[in-house]
């Protein structure tokens, strides 16, 4: 292989942040160092572009115009549901559901197979380590129901165990819903594994998708996952947007989730009969400029390559790992073999809010508190840590700003 061939594979942050207008702006009088990534990506220029064209090219209602500006609307959004259903390889696109973001997502196969399938002492089991989104809803569900709320527990490493995972599942368990990646520790779930084993059981599986599928290769058939939700705000693309895939006899299968406008084909007062999948579950008029902009945002990394995405996260990770360990007084939370780039971690004596403070008055933004994941800062016996995660524009320079900015803050506070 030739040193060019070489040299394309390696990824250029340098190029690739001037693709991003918001890397350019200042936080109090210094260059901002955006290191929240885990809550919410920046977006690339095209992903800005592709809002304003729509919005001043081709803004109208979808689907059910005929004229122009409707149907070359229509276009654009259906090609982001084609686009979605190669980049998670989905078996069909009727299997894509687009709803406003991971949250939704949950909240539509708990509201719709959950009340149909689930009875009373039947199961349900998530892990210590879930988002709060990926908590309450089967919470509710099991109130009403009348079903059990199973939980994983996890080592001190923040890594599920996986043999106390075996013993829960048993011939109740109706659903396993499992994050494949912790937004609070940067844990890799073994979901493949997890998945055989609940379907020893009988039981389906959702996978919350919300920080994997920016970094890691998503194969739904491959995995052989029920359900995979995920936002596009995390794909470096917009807000307000995101995905549920089921598979397309289980989609078929549950009833409807809201009512009105695209998922109705026909009325009348006797009685209505509702529309082919994916629009069973796409009431009312969607979020059309977002889920447009969501296939340029999926554009870019394709372009930019996942392989290459993760590899620099992967050095990032390390880097920032090794070097915060230095620091006397931090801990890290969260030391799992398999990670993706999520930092977090305490220091004694020290409250996250006020390390938080002290780095945004340096123009670093990081994420502080408990992260939508209360039990598992009570498993830890802490109240929350500061938060540093990683995307494909961040450098080791703004990892040694981190350092820096953190030893500074230390020395204020202590």
């Amino acid at each position: 292989m030739t040193q060019t061939a070489l040299l394309s594979k390696k990824l250029d942050v340098y190029a690739i942040r001037k693709l991003f207008p918001i890397l350019n702006r200042e936080v109090k009088g210094r260059p901002l160092i955006y290191l929240d990534n885990a809550a919410t990506s920046q977006k690339p220029q095209s992903v800005i572009d592709a809002l304003v064209n729509y919005y001043t090219g081709y803004n109208a209602n979808i689907h059910r115009g005929i004229h122009t500006l409707a149907e070359e609307a229509t276009a654009a959004f259906e090609a982001t549901r084609d686009l979605v259903k190669e980049f998670i390889h989905a078996s069909s696109r009727e299997e894509i559901v687009f709803t406003r973001g991971t949250t939704e997502g949950i909240n539509l196969v708990a509201s719709t197979w959950g009340r149909k399938n689930v009875k009373a002492g039947d199961e349900i089991i998530i892990s210590t380590m879930e988002h709060h989104s990926n908590i309450v809803p089967w919470q509710i569900l099991c109130e009403e129901k009348g079903a059990i709320l199973k939980v994983i527990p996890i080592s001190d490493e923040g890594e599920l165990l996986l043999d106390e995972y075996e013993k829960l599942i048993s011939p109740k368990t109706r659903l396993v819903s499992i994050m494949h990646v912790s937004n609070a520790l940067g844990t890799v779930n073994p979901v493949k594994k997890m998945i055989e084993v609940a379907r020893k059981a009988g039981a389906l599986v959702l996978v919350d998708g919300a920080q994997s599928v920016v970094h890691l290769d998503i194969d739904v058939q491959e995995m052989d996952c029920d359900f995979f939700v995920f936002s596009a705000h995390k794909l470096y693309g917009p807000t307000g947007t995101g995905v549920l895939y089921g598979k397309r006899k289980l989609l078929e299968s549950m009833p409807v989730f809201q009512a009105g406008g695209e998922m109705i084909k026909e009325v009348t007062f006797e009685k209505t009969w509702y529309n082919d999948l994916p629009y069973k579950y796409e009431a009312g008029t969607p979020n059309i400029a977002d889920t447009i902009a969501f296939k340029t945002a999926l554009d870019f990394i394709n372009n930019t390559g996942k392989e290459k995405i993760r590899k620099h996260e992967d050095e990032l990770l390390s880097y920032a790992s090794i070097q915060l360990e230095k620091v006397p007084g931090l801990k890290i939370i969260g030391k799992a073999k398999e990670k993706i780039g999520v930092i977090s971690f305490v220091v004694e004596h020290i409250h996250p809010q006020d390390i938080g403070i002290l780095l945004d008055n340096r123009g670093i933004a990081v994420r502080t508190g408990h992260h939508c994941a209360q039990p598992l800062m009570k498993r830890f016996g802490i109240s929350g840590t500061t938060r540093a995660s990683l995307a494909v524009y961040n450098t080791k320079e703004e990892i040694d700003e981190l350092i820096y900015g953190l030893q500074k803050a230390i020395k204020m506070l202590s």
